[in-house]
C-alpha cells in the first residue's frame, strides 16, 4: 500500500512537472502581451494594458480573415494529402518493386530539402497558370512540405497492419468493401490522424511559401504575425502567437477527441456472412 501511494505521488509530481514545462513558454508571452515593453531585470509589468488584445480581436478585421483562410487552406491541403498518400503509402508498404528506395527518396525529399527551393522553381509555372495571388495556388504550394509526413505516417500504418487480418476476413466471407470498412480503415486511422495533424500544423505555420505564392494577397496568421515581430511591437506579436498556439492545440485536441469517440464505438461483426465472397 505504501509503495502504491508512493508510486501515485511520483506520477502526480511527474504530471505537474510536464504541465509546468508546457505552460512555461506561455508565461512570457502573456506578460509581454499586456505591457508595452519589459526590460531586464524587470519580470512583472508595471503598466498593464489590453491594447494589443483589443487590436487583435476587435480592431483588426484581418485577424478573422487570416484565421478562416489558414483553416480552409490547412483542411484542403490535408484532404488532398490523404487522397494522394493512401495509394502511395499502400504501394510503398505492400509492393516489392525495383527502384522503391529511389521513389521513397523522391517522396521524402521535401523533409530534407527546404521546400522553398521547389517553390522557387514552381513560381514561374504558377505565374503562367494564373495561380499566384490565389488561395488555390497556396493550397498546391502547401502540399509540397506536408505530403511526405502524411505518406510516412500511412506507410508505418500499412506496414504494421500486414496482410493477416485481411486474409482471415476473406476466409470468413468478407467482401473487399467490408474489409476496407471494418479492418483496414480502423487499423490505419491512427496513421491518418497523425499525418492529418502534421499536415494541418505545418500548413498553418507556413510563412515564406505563402508570401511568395500569394504575394501577400491571401492573408494567413503567419503573414500577420511576422511583420509585428520584425516591427518591434512585441505585445501584438505575443497575442498573435498565443492565438496561433490556441488554434494548433485545438486541432490536436479535436483529433484526439475524434479518435476516442471512434474507437469507443463497438465495431459491428455482422459483415461475416455465409456465402459472401
Amino acid at each position: 500500500m505504501v509503495n502504491f501511494k508512493r508510486k501515485g505521488s511520483l506520477q502526480v509530481l511527474l504530471l505537474c512537472f510536464i504541465v509546468l514545462l508546457i505552460l512555461t513558454p506561455f508565461i512570457p508571452l502573456v506578460l509581454a502581451s499586456i505591457t508595452p515593453l519589459l526590460k531586464w531585470p524587470q519580470i512583472f509589468p508595471e503598466d498593464i494594458t489590453l491594447r494589443s488584445w483589443t487590436y487583435v480581436f476587435f480592431n483588426n478585421p484581418d485577424t478573422w480573415v487570416a484565421v478562416w483562410n489558414s483553416f480552409i487552406i490547412a483542411i484542403f491541403v490535408t484532404v488532398i494529402n490523404i487522397a494522394l498518400a493512401l495509394p502511395c503509402a499502400h504501394a510503398l508498404a505492400r509492393m516489392k518493386v525495383k527502384g522503391k528506395v529511389l521513389f521513397q527518396g523522391f517522396i521524402y525529399a521535401p523533409i530534407i530539402i527546404p521546400p522553398f527551393i521547389s517553390i522557387m522553381g514552381m513560381h514561374t509555372t504558377f505565374i503562367s497558370l494564373g495561380l499566384t495571388e490565389t488561395i488555390i495556388g497556396v493550397i498546391i504550394a502547401h502540399i509540397i512540405p506536408t505530403l511526405p509526413y502524411m505518406v510516412r505516417a500511412l506507410v508505418i500504418s500499412f506496414s504494421t497492419l500486414g496482410n493477416k487480418y485481411e486474409e482471415q476476413a476473406t476466409m470468413l466471407g468478407a467482401t473487399r468493401s467490408m474489409r476496407v470498412r471494418y479492418i483496414i480503415f480502423p487499423m490505419i486511422l491512427p496513421g491518418v490522424i497523425t499525418g492529418a495533424s502534421l499536415s494541418i500544423l505545418i500548413s498553418l505555420s507556413q510563412y515564406l511559401i505563402t508570401f511568395l505564392v500569394s504575394g501577400g494577397q491571401v492573408i494567413t496568421l503567419p503573414l500577420l504575425l511576422f511583420p509585428f515581430i520584425n516591427g518591434g511591437d512585441q505585445a501584438i506579436a505575443s497575442v498573435y502567437t498565443i492565438l496561433f498556439s490556441i488554434l494548433a492545440i485545438g486541432v490536436l485536441f479535436l483529433m484526439d477527441l475524434f479518435l476516442k469517440k471512434f474507437y469507443g464505438k463497438s465495431v459491428p461483426i455482422s459483415f461475416v456472412r455465409r456465402g459472401s465472397v
